[in-house]
Protein backbone atom coordinates (compact mmCIF):
# COMPACT_ATOMS: atom_id res chain seq x y z
CA UNK A 1 0.00 0.00 0.00
CA UNK A 2 1.52 3.49 -0.75
CA UNK A 3 2.04 5.80 2.10
CA UNK A 4 -1.29 8.29 2.56
CA UNK A 5 -1.00 12.07 1.00
CA UNK A 6 -3.26 14.20 3.39
CA UNK A 7 -2.14 17.69 2.80
CA UNK A 8 0.48 19.85 1.01
CA UNK A 9 3.28 19.69 3.79
CA UNK A 10 2.27 15.97 4.21
CA UNK A 11 3.20 15.50 0.69
CA UNK A 12 6.41 17.04 0.83
CA UNK A 13 8.00 15.00 3.72
CA UNK A 14 6.73 11.93 2.18
CA UNK A 15 8.59 13.03 -1.02
CA UNK A 16 11.52 13.61 1.03
CA UNK A 17 11.18 10.30 3.05
CA UNK A 18 10.68 7.98 0.21
CA UNK A 19 13.41 9.50 -1.49
CA UNK A 20 16.13 8.86 1.81
CA UNK A 21 14.60 5.30 2.00
CA UNK A 22 15.61 4.89 -1.76
CA UNK A 23 19.07 6.81 -2.17
CA UNK A 24 19.71 4.55 0.85
CA UNK A 25 19.19 1.72 -0.63
CA UNK A 26 19.86 2.26 -4.27
CA UNK A 27 22.14 5.71 -4.12
CA UNK A 28 21.49 8.52 -5.75
CA UNK A 29 22.08 7.95 -9.30
CA UNK A 30 19.62 4.41 -9.88
CA UNK A 31 16.92 6.26 -7.86
CA UNK A 32 14.45 7.97 -10.35
CA UNK A 33 11.99 10.58 -9.98
CA UNK A 34 9.02 8.83 -11.41
CA UNK A 35 9.76 5.79 -8.74
CA UNK A 36 9.21 8.08 -5.88
CA UNK A 37 6.03 9.55 -7.39
CA UNK A 38 4.80 6.05 -8.20
CA UNK A 39 5.58 4.64 -4.57
CA UNK A 40 3.67 7.71 -3.18
CA UNK A 41 0.57 8.14 -6.44
CA UNK A 42 1.12 11.50 -6.79
CA UNK A 43 1.48 13.49 -10.18
CA UNK A 44 4.77 14.68 -11.47
CA UNK A 45 3.58 18.58 -11.01
CA UNK A 46 3.89 18.05 -7.11
CA UNK A 47 7.37 16.78 -7.20
CA UNK A 48 8.35 20.10 -9.56
CA UNK A 49 5.95 22.16 -7.14
CA UNK A 50 8.60 21.67 -4.14
CA UNK A 51 12.00 20.67 -6.31
CA UNK A 52 13.39 22.28 -9.03
CA UNK A 53 15.12 19.90 -10.23
CA UNK A 54 16.57 16.30 -8.58
CA UNK A 55 19.74 17.76 -6.94
CA UNK A 56 17.57 20.57 -5.30
CA UNK A 57 15.27 17.42 -4.60
CA UNK A 58 18.41 16.08 -3.03
CA UNK A 59 19.82 18.60 -1.07
CA UNK A 60 16.50 18.48 0.66
CA UNK A 61 16.94 15.15 1.82
CA UNK A 62 20.20 15.76 2.73
CA UNK A 63 18.97 18.75 5.21
CA UNK A 64 15.81 16.33 6.13
CA UNK A 65 17.93 13.48 7.41
CA UNK A 66 20.40 15.79 9.18
CA UNK A 67 17.67 17.12 10.98
CA UNK A 68 16.97 14.07 12.46
CA UNK A 69 20.42 12.57 13.02
CA UNK A 70 22.01 15.94 14.34
CA UNK A 71 18.95 15.46 16.74
CA UNK A 72 19.76 12.04 17.88
CA UNK A 73 23.57 12.70 17.91
CA UNK A 74 23.13 15.83 20.42
CA UNK A 75 20.86 13.42 22.80
CA UNK A 76 23.26 10.73 23.16
CA UNK A 77 26.38 12.94 23.30
CA UNK A 78 25.28 15.02 25.84
CA UNK A 79 24.01 13.01 27.50
CA UNK A 80 24.38 14.07 31.57
CA UNK A 81 23.67 10.80 32.76
CA UNK A 82 26.68 9.25 30.92
CA UNK A 83 30.62 10.32 30.69
CA UNK A 84 32.12 11.09 27.78
CA UNK A 85 33.43 7.95 26.86
CA UNK A 86 30.46 6.12 27.25
CA UNK A 87 28.74 8.62 25.48
CA UNK A 88 30.91 7.79 22.50
CA UNK A 89 30.41 3.99 23.15
CA UNK A 90 26.93 4.63 23.11
CA UNK A 91 26.93 6.42 19.90
CA UNK A 92 28.58 3.89 18.07
CA UNK A 93 26.16 0.65 20.05
CA UNK A 94 23.45 2.16 18.56
CA UNK A 95 24.43 2.78 15.16
CA UNK A 96 25.49 -0.83 14.91
CA UNK A 97 22.68 -2.24 16.39
CA UNK A 98 21.14 0.17 13.46
CA UNK A 99 23.61 -1.30 10.59
CA UNK A 100 23.18 -5.30 12.15
CA UNK A 101 19.24 -4.82 11.77
CA UNK A 102 19.88 -3.96 7.94
CA UNK A 103 21.45 -7.02 7.54
CA UNK A 104 25.17 -4.81 7.07
CA UNK A 105 23.32 -3.19 3.73
CA UNK A 106 22.54 0.80 3.47
CA UNK A 107 24.17 2.62 6.07
CA UNK A 108 24.58 6.43 6.89
CA UNK A 109 23.06 8.54 3.90
CA UNK A 110 25.33 11.04 3.95
CA UNK A 111 27.87 8.65 3.59
CA UNK A 112 26.76 7.07 1.13
CA UNK A 113 25.94 10.26 -0.61
CA UNK A 114 29.43 11.28 -0.11
CA UNK A 115 31.27 8.43 -1.34
CA UNK A 116 28.77 8.46 -4.64
CA UNK A 117 28.53 11.87 -5.31
CA UNK A 118 31.49 13.81 -4.20
CA UNK A 119 33.69 14.13 -7.91
CA UNK A 120 29.48 14.23 -9.02
CA UNK A 121 27.98 17.29 -7.98
CA UNK A 122 30.02 20.36 -6.06
CA UNK A 123 26.66 21.48 -5.00
CA UNK A 124 25.76 17.69 -3.05
CA UNK A 125 29.59 17.47 -1.88
CA UNK A 126 29.71 21.09 -0.38
CA UNK A 127 25.97 20.19 1.20
CA UNK A 128 27.83 16.87 1.92
CA UNK A 129 30.86 18.31 3.65
CA UNK A 130 28.69 20.86 5.77
CA UNK A 131 26.71 18.14 7.35
CA UNK A 132 29.86 15.82 8.05
CA UNK A 133 31.49 18.86 9.73
CA UNK A 134 28.97 19.96 11.80
CA UNK A 135 28.53 16.68 13.01
CA UNK A 136 32.55 16.05 13.86
CA UNK A 137 32.51 19.21 15.97
CA UNK A 138 29.63 17.76 18.26
CA UNK A 139 31.91 14.73 18.25
CA UNK A 140 34.89 17.12 18.79
CA UNK A 141 32.99 18.90 22.15
CA UNK A 142 32.10 15.55 23.72
CA UNK A 143 35.61 14.70 23.41
CA UNK A 144 36.91 18.16 24.77
CA UNK A 145 34.49 17.34 27.70
CA UNK A 146 36.19 14.29 28.60
CA UNK A 147 39.54 15.53 28.38
CA UNK A 148 38.38 18.42 30.56
CA UNK A 149 37.31 15.86 33.39
CA UNK A 150 40.70 13.78 32.88
CA UNK A 151 38.47 10.78 31.44
CA UNK A 152 40.11 11.02 27.97
CA UNK A 153 43.93 11.17 28.86
CA UNK A 154 44.85 11.34 24.96
CA UNK A 155 46.41 15.21 24.20
CA UNK A 156 45.64 15.33 21.03
CA UNK A 157 43.10 18.42 19.81
CA UNK A 158 39.80 17.74 20.25
CA UNK A 159 38.80 18.35 16.58
CA UNK A 160 41.63 15.49 15.64
CA UNK A 161 40.37 13.32 17.78
CA UNK A 162 37.16 14.09 16.34
CA UNK A 163 37.91 13.50 12.84
CA UNK A 164 39.85 10.49 13.42
CA UNK A 165 37.07 9.21 14.80
CA UNK A 166 34.65 9.77 11.98
CA UNK A 167 36.66 9.31 9.75
CA UNK A 168 37.47 6.05 11.62
CA UNK A 169 33.44 4.95 11.90
CA UNK A 170 32.93 6.25 8.40
CA UNK A 171 35.83 3.55 7.00
CA UNK A 172 34.51 0.71 9.54
CA UNK A 173 31.02 1.04 8.31
CA UNK A 174 31.97 0.94 4.70
CA UNK A 175 33.73 -2.37 5.90
CA UNK A 176 31.07 -3.68 8.04
CA UNK A 177 28.87 -3.31 4.65
CA UNK A 178 31.02 -4.90 2.20
CA UNK A 179 31.94 -8.09 4.67
CA UNK A 180 28.31 -7.89 5.85
CA UNK A 181 29.46 -8.57 9.36
CA UNK A 182 29.59 -6.05 12.23
CA UNK A 183 32.94 -6.91 13.48
CA UNK A 184 35.20 -3.56 12.19
CA UNK A 185 33.07 -1.73 13.72
CA UNK A 186 33.73 -3.96 16.78
CA UNK A 187 37.56 -3.39 15.99
CA UNK A 188 36.98 0.54 15.72
CA UNK A 189 35.26 0.96 19.26
CA UNK A 190 37.80 -1.56 20.84
CA UNK A 191 41.12 0.46 19.13
CA UNK A 192 39.53 4.38 19.23
CA UNK A 193 37.28 4.31 22.51
CA UNK A 194 39.70 2.08 24.43
CA UNK A 195 42.96 2.47 23.12
CA UNK A 196 43.10 6.08 21.26
CA UNK A 197 40.79 8.07 23.65
CA UNK A 198 42.49 6.87 27.10
CA UNK A 199 46.12 6.91 25.71
CA UNK A 200 47.84 8.84 27.64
Amino acid sequence: MSPKVTGKQDTKTLLLQVGIELMMEKGYTNTGIQEVLNILNVPKGSFYHYFDSKESYAVEIIHYFDRGYTANLLHVLKNPEQGPLERLNSYCEQNKSMLASQQCRKGCLIGNLGQEMSDQSEVLRTELSSVMDKWRAIIADCIEEGQNTGEIKSTRSAMELAELFSSGWSGAVLRAKTLKSTAPLDTFMELMIKDVLKAC
